[in-house]
């Protein structure tokens, strides 16, 4: 009799649903104890689980890791030698970037200061920044600055698009990096979704914001240390440039800090992939590895090995 794939998650909703499965012997393990066996074949870790719980991985023997999230820095650092891990490429991007529409619309339009304004039930008639006709730079162009564009396009909107290669994707040029310095004034609005990496970290930093247009618009939705914070501060208090942003440096962002009490700053806690579409599109990508697993065949988005 051929064994069972052994598959262990915590989280009820996945509980729930693979038990359906007849071809799965279903674990509960939140990585925050001892395993259950010395043997697991598929490890799905609590989404928001710390990363440290991963170094329990050196007490068990896997064939995949599968992580809930597209981001995995600080992963490499913890986990144990001999891993597969896979990230959550397809999950989030739909999610993230309705939130990266969102956040650039609200900002253009001054939705913050109609909010306040109501909050003192005060008709505070004002023109804004309009989306059409702008120009929007994308800083990284990956599944997540694929999806921005396609909410974007319909906006009457130029696309400048900017990766770390330059290249032609069709008819879609994208800039290197290399061209960023030149991009950078022509853009109103800049949206950065870039994964963190040494090369990224920082990179958003006082030389990055004063190449920005007067008035214009940062938006990120990829990870809060790719901005120096100190540096967004200076910016965004001078009022040359505003900000909307979905991840900070630190996160959670402390209640003395000086971004909450800027008005020209749009804050939400780190909830791009926050909605109901993830649970699915997450059960989807598991049942998926299972049935690559089961076959012998090799899992998807993989991203590191140790």
């Amino acid at each position: 009799m051929t064994r069972r794939l052994s598959v262990s998650v915590s989280e009820e909703f996945l509980a729930r649903a693979l038990e359906q499965r007849g071809d799965v012997e279903l674990l509960r393990w939140d990585l925050a104890s001892a395993p259950p066996r010395s043997v697991i074949d598929l490890v799905v870790p609590d989404y928001l689980a710390p990363k440290s719980r991963l170094a329990r991985l050196a007490e068990v023997t896997t064939r995949l890791v599968q992580s809930q999230s597209i981001g995995f820095d600080g992963v490499f650092e913890v986990l144990p030698p001999g891993v597969v891990y896979a990230n959550a490429t397809t999950v989030h991007e739909a999610s993230t970037a309705e939130l990266a529409l969102a956040l650039v619309l609200a900002s253009q339009r001054g939705l913050p200061d109609f909010v306040r304004a109501a909050s003192r039930a005060e008709w505070a008639f004002s023109y804004h920044p309009s989306l059409a006709d702008r120009t929007v730079l994308l800083f990284g162009y990956g599944g997540l600055g694929r999806a921005i564009e396609a909410r974007l396009s319909p906006f009457d909107v130029r696309i400048l698009r900017v990766a770390t290669r330059g290249r032609r994707e069709g008819s879609r040029e994208v800039h290197g990096t290399e061209e960023l310095p030149a991009l950078l004034p022509h853009a109103d609005v800049v949206i950065s979704s870039l994964p963190l990496t040494e090369a990224t970290r920082g990179v958003i930093n006082t030389d990055f914001l004063a190449r920005m247009a007067p008035g214009s618009l940062l938006v990120n939705v990829g990870r809060g240390p790719v901005a120096v914070t100190e540096d967004l501060v200076s910016a965004a208090r001078s009022g040359r440039v505003r900000l909307a942003l979905d991840v900070v440096d630190p996160e959670p962002l402390p209640s003395h800090h000086p971004l909450w009490s800027l008005p020209n700053v749009l804050i939400s806690p780190h909830v791009g992939g926050a909605t109901n579409a993830m649970a699915p599109r997450v059960l989807s990508l598991i049942e998926d590895q299972i049935d690559r697993l089961v076959r012998g065949d090799s899992p998807r988005n993989v991203v590191l090995r140790t």
